[in-house]
């Protein structure tokens, strides 16, 4: 290509270093560029929430109609701020590689409190303008109060430093990108697995004129093609819904390691409406959209009853989605836990670089023992549901498991990278499994202390709820002992241990993709009638 190109452009700080990139990469090939700047609807109109703006595409507009009149050459977006529907006469012929979609919640160091979720002090007022972000946010913390930011990245950074926010919530990519410092605030970064980003988060997109064909294949050479895969999904469902950017509805696809996909969405009628969240696994995105649009029909049953054995306190996420849609509820648990030591030598736990905790029962029950831990010493759990109780305790993990799954196993080998040659202290159940402590390489020392035991309870009630949930094999066990499922019961297992109890005796089940409420939710959701 003989001409220099001109690249359309925002103005912003963002907008520039996502340009740049584009006209870096474009050198990379040997295509000379130069940037014009083009101011948009949602630059100039700051005083209005993007939803009360009329129409879509508020960011995008002036730089498409640029390239319809051949001002620029291409036009570089933040993907998520396009319409699902490009005007007649131009395409979308590139995309990048995705920045980490996951959400950061940057918090006024005056307002942390690190034994709630997500470290925010109660009734917090938290600055967002999305109704996604709004949405989720309310299901995971329903006493947090919005007030809708706007501006570029700077002007919403020094807004939380001038106070008129508590906190506010922003895209990790774009911090990222600019290489914002953050180091006078305490920054929670959220995994798109927990809140659900919007189609497309994290990801450029390069728009140009369908006529030119020329630079299509030039283009085709910066492109990623597994990242144009997946985002497919997200904004098809986008599409589906006819929802704008700005919509309470969040879509990400991500491929695995063994090359299957995996979607989670999260759809909410307004920003104060407990959202609906799906998981959905496939070996193709073929169709995944459809089967996901098929999910989220008016007129799909759900159960009408389900028991769980595990109690449910009124703030519980499982107990409030439930009763969204007035499905009754039989919590309780059918296990009784007892210690099994009453002191602990302070000596031990002086060795330990990590405790590792696999679950809340075995974190209760480790900080009766009113332990002396070492400010060196690291904490590991294994999910969302034991991070949130090391959190009553005033500790944050430093190792999570809640973005790699439900399998143990999984998260067991990732952890034995972390702590290989090191020592590891994990207090458990006397009846644990022990899968943390046989992923462990030799080079690890393991200090392995079994502080409670369970006991079943007995003569346990049969339930007659459409839906059993399972939260562990001596729940399993305790239940079974006088009980059997009828054929129209359907089984959902918290995790592996529990499915293998259930599996042994014939049965099926479903699981979540994590072993908490959020995963169980959406174990509900997807159930197939």
């Amino acid at each position: 290509m003989n001409r220099k190109l001109i690249i359309g452009t925002r103005g912003s700080q963002l907008a520039l270093w996502q340009a740049n990139f584009v006209k870096d990469r474009l050198a990379e090939i040997g295509i000379e560029s130069e940037l014009k700047i083009i101011k948009t609807q949602g630059d100039i109109i700051q005083h209005l929430r993007l939803d009360k703006l009329e129409g879509k595409g508020f960011f995008t507009k002036e730089l498409e109609e640029e390239l319809l009149s051949s001002q620029i050459d291409l036009a570089v977006h933040s993907h998520k701020d396009l319409p699902t529907v490009n005007p007649p006469g131009l395409i979308i012929a590139s995309v990048s590689e995705r920045e980490d979609p996951a959400e950061l919640l940057i918090v006024h160091k005056d307002c942390v409190d690190i034994k709630k979720r997500l470290s925010l002090k109660h009734n917090a007022s938290v600055g967002t303008s999305s109704n996604r972000r709004k949405a989720q946010l309310l299901s995971l913390r329903p006493d947090l109060e919005f007030t809708d930011l706007r501006g570029n990245l700077q002007t919403r950074i020094q807004k939380l430093r001038d106070e008129q926010y508590d906190a506010i919530m922003l895209a990790k990519a774009g911090i990222a990108r600019i290489e914002m410092d953050l180091s006078d605030f305490h920054i929670e970064e959220i995994p798109p697995i927990e809140v659900v980003p919007a189609p497309a988060q994290g990801v450029l997109a390069i728009q140009i004129r369908e006529s030119d064909s020329d630079l299509f294949d030039i283009l085709q050479k910066i492109n990623n093609a597994e990242v144009a895969q997946t985002i497919a999904v997200e904004r098809k469902v986008l599409n589906m819904f006819d929802a704008g950017c700005h919509a309470p509805l969040g879509c990400y696809c991500r491929k695995t390691n063994d090359g299957k996909y995996e979607a989670w969405t999260s759809i909410a009628e307004d920003n104060e409406d407990f959202p609906d969240r799906y998981y959905l696994q496939s070996e193709t995105t073929e169709g995944m959209a459809e089967k996901i649009f098929a999910k989220y029909q008016k007129d799909r049953k759900l159960p009408s009853s389900v028991f769980i054995t595990r109690d449910l306190d009124e703030n519980s996420y499982l107990g409030r989605y439930l009763a969204k849609h007035n499905i009754q509820v039989d919590a309780r648990s059918l296990i009784r836990i007892y210690p099994t030591i009453n002191k602990l030598d302070s000596f031990i736990l002086k060795r330990a670089d990590w405790i590792f905790f696999n679950s809340k029962n075995a974190i209760d029950h480790f900080f009766k023992l009113e332990p002396l831990i070492l400010k060196k010493t690291k904490i590991a759990v294994l999910g969302r549901g034991s991070e949130d109780a090391l959190r009553k305790y005033d500790r944050i993990a430093d190792f999570s498991g809640d973005n790699l799954g439900i399998r143990t196993e999984d998260i067991a080998k990732e952890f034995a990278k972390l702590v290989d040659g090191q020592t590891v202290f994990i207090p458990r159940a006397k009846d644990s499994l022990m899968s943390i402590q046989n992923a462990l390489t030799e080079n690890t020392h393991v200090i392995d202390m079994p502080i409670y035991e369970t006991v079943l309870e007995e003569n346990v009630d049969k339930t007659n709820a459409e839906v059993l949930i399972f939260t562990s094999p001596s729940n399993v066990e305790a239940y079974f002992q006088e009980n059997l499922v009828e054929p129209d019961q359907k089984i959902i297992c918290i995790g592996y241990s529990t499915a293998k109890a259930i599996e042994a005796m014939g049965l099926s089940y479903t699981l979540p993709f994590t072993p908490d409420e959020i995963g169980l939710s959406e174990a509900v959701f997807g159930l197939e009638y």
